[in-house]
């Protein structure tokens, strides 16, 4: 198993990071219409790298097969992204360690 699958050369940290913006919006969007309190969630919310950063790690998760990574190759998964886009390292220093990383998730925070 590899920590770089072959995974297309993604678009610059520019439109990644507004992808990642509009993701947000959605995710806020849809607490508010669920009846939330944006006082209540807003800290719980990814920063727009931090975002970033795990669409990534997503994409490099589902290239290799989507098994869930061990903690060791996820630190690589993450390492590497800092390596790649050294704009998104201090988003990789602040989610190393903090699994889950979706708390925002309805699923995950369900389970």
């Amino acid at each position: 198993m590899t920590d770089q699958p072959n995974l297309p050369r993604r678009a610059s940290v520019e439109v990644l990071r507004a992808e990642a913006a509009d993701e947000l919006s959605v995710l806020v969007e849809e607490r508010l219409r669920a009846g939330e309190d944006p006082w209540e969630f807003m800290e719980d919310l990814p920063t727009v790298d931090e975002l970033v950063v795990l669409t990534l790690r997503a994409e490099n998760i589902a290239a290799d097969g989507g098994q869930r990574p061990s903690e060791a190759r996820n630190y690589r998964v993450l390492r590497q992204i800092a390596l790649d886009f050294p704009d998104l390292s201090s988003a990789v220093w602040r989610l190393l360690g903090s699994e889950p990383h979706r708390t925002w998730d309805v699923s995950v925070r369900a389970s």
